[in-house]
C-alpha cells in the first residue's frame, strides 16, 4: 500500500478509531477537525478545515449534483450489481 497519502473526510468519520488506524497505515489524517463541547475551535484549526474544504468541495459537488438531478441515493433496484450499474449510469450521464 502506497505510504504519505493523505485521506480527506467529513468531521462525521473523525473517531479515535479512524485516527489510530490511518497512524498505523502511514496515511495522513485530513479529516476536518470539529468542535468539542466547550472547546472552540483554534485559530489553526479553522485555517486546516477550510484548506481541506476547498479540495473536498470539488468532489463533493459532484455527489451532489448526482443526487440533486438524478435522484441519486435512491435505490431503483434489488442487488448490488444491479445499483452499482444504477451509480455507473448517474455518472455517466452527470459527465454527459
Amino acid at each position: 500500500m502506497p505510504k504519505d497519502i493523505s485521506l480527506k473526510a467529513d468531521k462525521g468519520y473523525r473517531s479515535k478509531n479512524n485516527v489510530a488506524i490511518l497512524k498505523k497505515r502511514d496515511l495522513k489524517n485530513h479529516i476536518l477537525k470539529n468542535v468539542q463541547k466547550n472547546k472552540p475551535l483554534t485559530y489553526w484549526e479553522k485555517k486546516f478545515n477550510a484548506l481541506i474544504g476547498k479540495t473536498r468541495f470539488k468532489v463533493e459537488r459532484t455527489f451532489g449534483g448526482i443526487k440533486r438531478w438524478f435522484n441519486g441515493g435512491l435505490a431503483r433496484c434489488r442487488g448490488m450489481e444491479k445499483m452499482h450499474t444504477q451509480n455507473l449510469m448517474e455518472a455517466m450521464c452527470y459527465n454527459l
